[in-house]
C-alpha cells in the first residue's frame, strides 16, 4: 500500500532541451570502449603476450614515427641451463618471484622443465632498437598479429553495440522533445494502444479484436463490473456484442439476450443447446405463467412492480402501487395468464377475490372514480397476457425460477417493431424476474450468465436492474448495457440513471452526435493536468532565452472528437486508461429465422384490411340489436334506462308494437349499421332530457340509424 504515489509527479529539475539520451550513449560509448582497450585487449592472449603488451604497444607506436631508435627494455628469460628467451611455448600463467622482490605472472611450463630450464624471469636491462624488436616480438608472440589487428575485433564490437542502442537514445529523444512541446502528463487518464492497455491492466478476459490484428482485453476479474455500450444507431454498437458473443460461446457459458430486432436470434439460436425463444408471437416460445415463479407469497409482490411501473409525477403513485397490490394478491390463487386476462375483464371476479381482504377498500363501489382508476390501471396488462400461448398449445413449459439453476441454453427476448409496445410489459417482466433470480452467489459448477441488453431505453423500468448493477458482482453474472444516451435513462429512471451508468467498469463509447451527450462523454473519460515548458526568446540588449512552465488542465477526448468517430471507431475506457480503436464487423452467418408466426386468435382483427368495404371484405355485423329487441319482447332481459329507450327507438323503427311505421319504409339494412347501447349512468343526460323536452315528430320522420357494434 505504501507503494501508490498519490498527487501529481514533481521534480526539482528544471527539464533541459538537449538530446540527454543521445548525449549520455556517446559518453557511455566512450567509456565502454576505454575499458575494452585497457582490459578486453588481453582476452584471447598468451599470458607471455599479455606481460609483453605494454612493450609491444610502446615499439610499435615509437616505430611507427622513429624505427631506428634506442629504448631500453627487459626481456623474459628462462635460467638454468644455458640461457634463453622465452616463448609462448615455454611458459604459463603463474607467479613467479623475482630478486627484486616483484612478482611476475608467469612459470615455466613443463615442457620447458624437461629441457633443463629452473626459473622464468625477466632478464637484465638492454638497449634495443625499436624495429627489430618489435618485429621480433611480432613474429615471436603475437603470431604476426599487429597493434590493428588486436585492437580491432573489441573496437568493432563497441561501435555495433553503439549502432544498436543509438535508435533507442533517438526515440526517447524525440519523445522527451513531443513531452515537452505538447506536455507531459502530470494527473489524468492514460492514452495507450492496445499492447500498452493489456500489459498495464493485466488483460485476460474478453477481448475486442481491432483492424491492427491487436486484441484488447478487458482483466477476467472485471468482467463481473460490467460493461456499457453508449452509441448513436449504426455506429457499432451491434457489432461490439457479436464480437462479445462469439467468445461467450466459445466459452460455453450462459446468455440472456434483449433482442428487439431478432439480429442476435438469427446468428445465435440453437435449438439443440437447449435455447429459449420467449416471445408470444413465435411458435417457438414455450409456455409460461407468472404465477409458476413464485416461492413464497411475497414474492408476488415484487413480481407484480415488474409489470406496473411507476412515473416520476409523484401524483399517480396510487393507481400504480394499487394495482401492484391487486395484482400481487391473484398471483396468489395460482391462475394461468389466461384466467388472469378473463378476470381483469369482470370486475365481479376480482371482488369475489379480494372481498375480505384490505385490498377490497381500492376498489370500492362507493368510490366510483377511484374504483374505475384502480381497475383501468389494472387492466392494462390483460392484452399482453392473453397473447401468452396456453398450455395446451405449447409443447414446452418454461419458468425463469427453474432456469435460474439449470443454466441449460440461452434466452432470447425477441420482437417486432410494430408490437413492440403491447410486449413491453411481458419483456420488462422477463428480464427483471431473471436479474432477481441470478442475483445470488452461483453454487459450485453454474456456469456464468451474461445479461446482453441492446435497446436498453425500449424497455420500461427494471426495479432490479439498479441492484444488479450495484450488488451483481458477487453473483459473477456481467451485465452489457447498450442504448444510445443517457437522457433515454433518465426518462425512464430519473435520478437513478447517473448511478447506473456510473457502475459498469468498462465503458466503450462510439460516435455520439448529440452535443449534450458527446460532452457528458467526454466528461465521463476524464481531464487530463498537462505541463508545458514554453521558450521564449528576448532581442535587443538583454538577448537570451527565456523558459516557464505551464499547467493545463485540458480533456482527455474533446466532445467534438466523439461527434466526429466514424463508425466501427471507439473509444474504451477501463480504470484510468484509454484506448481508442477500430474494429471490424464480424460476418456471423445467419442460421434461423428471427421469428416464427404463431396464430394469436386475440390479436386477429375483424375486418380484412387488404379488401375494400364494398368486396365483401369486411365480416358481417354481429346482430346485437336483433338479439336484444327479441329477448326485451320475449321479456327474458332487463335493460339500463337508457338502453331501453335506445331499443324501444330502434324495435318502433323496425316495425315493432306501438309502431306507426309501415313495414315498407324500413331502411335497408348494410354491413355498416350497428347500434351503441350506452352504459348505465347515474347522472342525467342533458342531451336526453332536452330531447324529452322537445315535442316529439313523427317516427316516420326518423331517418336510418347508423348500428355500432359493441
Amino acid at each position: 500500500m505504501f507503494g501508490t504515489k498519490w498527487g501529481r509527479r514533481e521534480t526539482f529539475i528544471f527539464p533541459p532541451h538537449q538530446p540527454v539520451y543521445t548525449i549520455g550513449l556517446v559518453f557511455c560509448f566512450l567509456f565502454v570502449t576505454l575499458v575494452v582497450l585497457v582490459n578486453g585487449v588481453g582476452m584471447g592472449l598468451s599470458p607471455l603476450a599479455k606481460v609483453y603488451l605494454p612493450l609491444y604497444l610502446k615499439t610499435g607506436f615509437i616505430g611507427s614515427m622513429v624505427p631506428n631508435k634506442e629504448i631500453e627494455a627487459r626481456l623474459i628469460c628462462m635460467s638454468g641451463g644455458h640461457p634463453s628467451l622465452a616463448l609462448p611455448g615455454d611458459v604459463v600463467g603463474g607467479s613467479t618471484v623475482q630478486d627484486d622482490g616483484t612478482t611476475l605472472g608467469l612459470d615455466l611450463a613443463q615442457s620447458a622443465r624437461k629441457r633443463g630450464f629452473l626459473a622464468v624471469g625477466r632478464g637484465p636491462e638492454g638497449r634495443f632498437i625499436v624495429g627489430p624488436l618489435h618485429t621480433y616480438l611480432r613474429y615471436a608472440v603475437y603470431k604476426e598479429r599487429g597493434i590493428r589487428a588486436l585492437y580491432e575485433p573489441p573496437m568493432l564490437a563497441c561501435l555495433i553495440l553503439f549502432m544498436l542502442i543509438l535508435p533507442i537514445a533517438i526515440f526517447f529523444d524525440i519523445k522527451r522533445t513531443k513531452r515537452m512541446k505538447y506536455g507531459r502528463l502530470l494527473k489524468g487518464p492514460i492514452m495507450c494502444d492496445p499492447r500498452k492497455f493489456n500489459k498495464a491492466t493485466h488483460g485476460g478476459g474478453i477481448g475486442f479484436t481491432t483492424d491492427s490484428g491487436d486484441v484488447i482485453r478487458i482483466p477476467k476479474r472485471a468482467e463481473a463490473h460490467h460493461f456499457l455500450i453508449m452509441a448513436d444507431t449504426g455506429a457499432g454498437k451491434t457489432a461490439l456484442m457479436f464480437h462479445m458473443l462469439l467468445q461467450i460461446q466459445e466459452r460455453d457459458e450462459a446468455a440472456i439476450i434483449y433482442d428487439p430486432a431478432c439480429e442476435f436470434t438469427e446468428r445465435f439460436y440453437n435449438p439443440e443447446r437447449g435455447d429459449i425463444i420467449l416471445n408470444p408471437l413465435d411458435a417457438r416460445c414455450p409456455y409460461w405463467g407468472p404465477a409458476e415463479e413464485l416461492r413464497r407469497r411475497a414474492e408476488a409482490r415484487t413480481l407484480a412492480a415488474s409489470l406496473f411501473q411507476s412515473t416520476q409525477d409523484k401524483k399517480g403513485e396510487f393507481f400504480v402501487e394499487s394495482p401492484q397490490k391487486i395484482f400481487a394478491h391473484l398471483l396468489t390463487f395460482g391462475p394461468t395468464p389466461a384466467e388472469l386476462a378473463n378476470w381483469m375483464a369482470n370486475p365481479a371476479e376480482i371482488d369475489k377475490r379480494v372481498k375480505g381482504t384490505e385490498y377490497a377498500l381500492l376498489i370500492d363501489p362507493k368510490a366510483p372514480q377511484q374504483r374505475t382508476g384502480v381497475l383501468s390501471s389494472l387492466g392494462l396488462v390483460a392484452e399482453s397476457l392473453r397473447m401468452l400461448p396456453k398450455k395446451e398449445e405449447s409443447k414446452r413449459h418454461w419458468s425463469a425460477t427453474e432456469w435460474a439453476k439449470t443454466r441449460k441454453g440461452w434466452i432470447f427476448i425477441t420482437s417486432d417493431a410494430p408490437v413492440r409496445e403491447a410486449l413491453r410489459p411481458l419483456h420488462s417482466l422477463w428480464i427483471d424476474w431473471l436479474i432477481l433470480r441470478l442475483l445470488g452467489k452461483p453454487a459450485k459448477g453454474q456456469r456464468p450468465v451474461w445479461f446482453i441488453i441492446d435497446e436498453l431505453a425500449s424497455l420500461q423500468k427494471l426495479p432490479q436492474l439498479h441492484t444488479a448493477l450495484t450488488e451483481n458482482r458477487k453473483s459473477r453474472n456481467p451485465i452489457v448495457l447498450g442504448f444510445q444516451g443517457k437522457a433515454q435513462l433518465e426518462d425512464i429512471y430519473g435520478r437513478l440513471a447517473s448511478v447506473m451508468v456510473s457502475q459498469p467498469a468498462t465503458k466503450i463509447f462510439l460516435k455520439i452526435e448529440e452535443e449534450k451527450e458527446a460532452l457528458w462523454v467526454s466528461k465521463t473519460l476524464g481531464d487530463t493536468e498537462i505541463e508545458r515548458v514554453k521558450l521564449a526568446h528576448h532581442d535587443g540588449g538583454n538577448k537570451g532565452k527565456n523558459y516557464t512552465v505551464d499547467r493545463q488542465i485540458d480533456p482527455a477526448v474533446m466532445y467534438s472528437e466523439i461527434q466526429g468517430l466514424a463508425d466501427l471507431h471507439a473509444y474504451l475506457k477501463y480504470a484510468n486508461h484509454i484506448v481508442r480503436f477500430s474494429f471490424p464487423y464480424p460476418e456471423v452467418p445467419i442460421t434461423q429465422e428471427g421469428i416464427i408466426p404463431r396464430p394469436v386468435p386475440e390479436n386477429e382483427l375483424n375486418f380484412d384490411p387488404t379488401k375494400q368495404p364494398g368486396d365483401g371484405g369486411a365480416k358481417a355485423p354481429v346482430p346485437v340489436v336483433q338479439e336484444l329487441v327479441k329477448e326485451r319482447s320475449a321479456g327474458s332481459v332487463e335493460l339500463p334506462p337508457r338502453a331501453e329507450r335506445t331499443v324501444s327507438v330502434i324495435h318502433m323503427v323496425k316495425g315493432g308494437s306501438g309502431s306507426t311505421t309501415s313495414p315498407q319504409t324500413e331502411p335497408e339494412s348494410t354491413p355498416h349499421q350497428r347500434v351503441l347501447i350506452p352504459e348505465e349512468s347515474s347522472e342525467p343526460d342533458p342531451d336526453l332530457e332536452a330531447e324529452e323536452a322537445t315535442p316529439s315528430r313523427p317516427l316516420t320522420a326518423i331517418p336510418s340509424i347508423p348500428l355500432i357494434q359493441i
